[in-house]
């Protein structure tokens, strides 16, 4: 008799399969990350689409870049805009004073070209107002 063979070691069990869902947890994962990536996107358009603009700055932009040539609508641009910028008490009494001296160039068919003083009253509350 061989000794090799009378040998007989019970602790060793067949071998078991072990269930490996990795693959899955992978795939979950990368699903995951395109969903937040998704939201993530459709957030930011949603933010920047509905983002309202400033109404203050455009005003402003339209006061600076005003064309002096035609008297008469620069007058009506002026007290319009002039009006919807004025916030605090020191640029309601600047667009007060202003659109007084623009009276005279309204409501009249020849109206002369505007005078200095008026542009830097404008020029004054530009720069009172802060935008």
């Amino acid at each position: 008799m061989n000794p090799s063979n009378e040998l007989q070691i019970h602790d060793i069990k067949d071998i078991v399969e072990i269930p490996d869902y990795s693959i899955f947890i992978f795939y979950f994962l990368i699903f995951l990350a395109v969903l937040a990536l998704f939201i993530v996107i459709v957030f930011i358009i949603k933010y920047f689409k509905n983002k309202k603009p400033n109404l203050r700055k455009e005003y402003f932009k339209i006061l600076k870049d005003i064309d002096y040539s035609q008297a008469k609508t620069s007058a009506y641009t002026i007290s319009k805009y002039v009006r919807l910028l004025a916030k605090n008490e020191r640029e309601n009494i600047l667009a007060d004073e202003l659109i007084e001296l623009l009276q005279e160039y309204k409501y009249k068919k020849e109206v002369k070209q505007i005078d200095d003083n008026i542009k830097a009253k404008l020029s004054t509350f530009m720069d009172v107002v802060d935008v």
